[in-house]
């Protein structure tokens, strides 16, 4: 990536108060992940929940909320249980559980506990690790500073492992690896905490106490809740360890979960803090994902939090607008209200804020194509009333102030706004300089005003009550000829009488995968991963490939009622 790209922005094109022009990196969305792109094409969607939610237990005795629970009655065979998906096994292959076998940690970790019972002769068998990581867990992950789940704390139940652990104490007084590092109060009893050193600059803590084992991923999120508070991501008190200890399950209320029934064998919640990176707070209906799998298989949920005035889950207009051959969307239901102070923040006049927000209504969906790029979607939102040409002056201003970047060759330091229309729809174009963009700087009407090697056409159009938007004008004037009834839409190939909040077409997948991939890898400048790529990742997007369409859907009335409300996701092949 060029130190000198220019992004095409959502936002003012304006300079620092340095001088220096703003720069703004566009979203890289995949998957379900896709959710967060609904928020970042469009600000005006954040809508306060109808009631806080409770206190959490776990929240009371000083741990911060986890971003991601898994829930296993076996931790061994979660990669194997993963592989049970047809769909997982031909694009994951067996490769997917070597490499959790052989993972570097893994295996420094258990290299270092062999060598514990090794030199203090400890009278442990050899297939003592094995039997532990085949105990039933929960473990809870936190996000880090790059926005991956990293840390975690985990709860085993040590069952009969109990008594033959309990050697494994006394060789923290004289051993560089196992050290005890203080005291957690749990009833009457001191139980000791210990910090296992592995891999050299690695470390863990871990304490247990009757039946329980409880791991902590990293020493410095572990802090005193006599001393403060901590409010940092993974955070965790001595009197929460204490908690787990006892028995407490701190971790399914976090989530809005029952207790995991016996026939359920591996539950993964994901909090919306993980999927929508860090664009929750614009699609507030969204709570989180969730995977069951029993002896029937894997089952799929959706957590949705109810709003005040909570509009309808009504999502045909938006297939309707969409064209066909999508390879992934979303759609989701859109609050209008309270939105002022953040778009006049991005740049909108107050007057255009107020009369923007008052016409949002009803959904809002996010498609990617294969003929595009993946950080170029479109987004198709609805107005709440036909004669929205009113709406086009404020329109125009509040594009022209939040779509742009500093281009140093042009005199107004950004390209015009150009306007089009025809008949009752109205469209705004901007030329943006960006490296990233599918036009080259050498096809631009002035080459010598283009900032880098290629620029974008940003785009923004309403079609009656209809509004569009993408990077890629292409994809809106795709839409435009949809609405006109030139070019077919969504609509034809979605389920008609269900509720669809998510599409997932396997075949254009692969291939905007499949062209990001290699365009991300120059094979004169990168011929050793464009060779891994060829070798290892084609084949598995062909096989991605070969799938057919599916629509997730929810069931018919569904509404959110209340705050983490998990509804049932049914995946149903077109």
């Amino acid at each position: 990536m060029s130190d000198n790209t220019t992004s095409p922005a959502v936002a003012p094109a304006a300079e620092t108060p340095a001088g220096k022009p703003s720069r703004r990196w566009p979203a890289v969305l995949i998957g379900l992940c896709l959710v967060a792109g609904v928020a970042a094409g469009l600000g005006w969607f954040m809508q306060k929940p109808k009631a806080p939610p409770v206190e959490l237990a776990s929240d009371k005795l000083g741990m911060s909320r986890p971003d991601g629970l898994l829930e296993t009655h076996s931790l061994s065979q979660l990669p194997k249980d993963l592989l049970a998906v047809p769909f997982l096994k031909e694009t994951l292959t067996e490769d997917f559980v070597f490499y959790y076998e052989a993972h570097a940690d893994r295996l420094g970790l258990i290299g270092s506990l062999r060598r514990i019972i090794y030199e203090h002769d400890l009278k442990l068998q050899d297939s003592l690790i094995e039997q532990l990581f085949d105990q039933p867990a929960d473990v809870a992950l936190w996000r880090g500073a790059d926005g991956r789940l990293k840390d975690f704390l985990l709860v085993m139940d040590r069952g009969g492992l109990a008594k033959v652990l309990e050697p494994l104490a006394k060789v923290a007084l004289d051993d560089t690896q196992l050290t005890q590092v203080g005291t957690v109060k749990v009833g009457a009893d001191d139980v000791a905490l210990y910090q296992l050193t592995y891999n050299a600059s690695r470390a863990l803590l871990f304490a247990s106490h009757g039946d329980k084992l409880v791991v902590l991923s990293n020493p410095a999120k572990l802090y005193d809740a006599e001393s403060g508070v901590s409010e940092e991501s993974g955070a965790v008190s001595t009197k929460s360890i204490a908690a787990l200890l006892r028995g407490d399950k701190l971790f399914p209320e976090a989530f809005g979960l029952p207790p995991r029934a016996p026939e359920v064998k591996q539950r993964l919640s994901v909090n919306s803090s993980v999927l929508a990176m860090g664009y929750q707070r614009f699609i507030p209906n969204f709570a989180g994902l969730r995977f069951d799998m029993d002896d029937k298989g894997w089952h799929s949920f959706l957590a949705m939090d109810e709003l005040e005035n909570q509009p309808d889950f009504d999502f045909k207009p938006i297939w309707q607008a969409m064209p066909m051959g999508a390879s992934a969307c979303v759609a989701l239901p859109l609050a209008a209200e309270q939105q002022k102070p953040l778009l006049i923040k991005l740049g909108a006049e107050e007057q255009v804020a107020q009369a923007l927000t008052e016409h949002m209504a009803g959904a809002a969906g996010l498609c990617w194509y294969a003929d595009s790029r993946l950080y170029t979607p479109l987004l198709v939102a609805s107005l709440n009333d036909s004669d929205s040409a009113k709406l086009d002056g404020d329109l125009g201003k509040l594009f022209g102030s939040m779509v742009g970047a500093y281009e140093g060759n042009v005199e107004e330091h950004a390209f015009p706004v150009v306007e089009k229309q025809q008949g009752e729809t109205r469209q705004w174009l901007r030329q943006v300089s960006s490296n990233f963009g599918p036009y080259k700087a050498k096809d631009a009407e002035n080459p010598d005003a283009i900032t880098g090697k290629a620029f974008m056409k940003v785009s923004l159009a309403r079609h009656g009550s209809t509004l569009l938007f993408s990077l890629d004008d292409k994809l809106v004037d795709k839409a435009l000829g949809t609405l006109d009834k030139r070019f077919p839409p969504m609509a034809d190939v979605v389920p008609k009488d269900l509720l669809m909040p998510v599409y997932f077409g396997p075949d254009s997948m692969a291939q905007l995968m499949q062209q990001e991939t290699l365009d991300s890898l120059p094979q004169d400048m990168e011929p050793v991963f464009y060779n891994a790529a060829q070798t290892y990742l084609m084949p598995k997007l062909r096989k991605l490939g070969g799938y057919g369409k599916y629509a997730l859907t929810l069931p018919e009335g569904s509404e959110p009622d209340g705050h983490w409300q998990w509804l049932p996701l049914e995946w149903k092949a077109l």
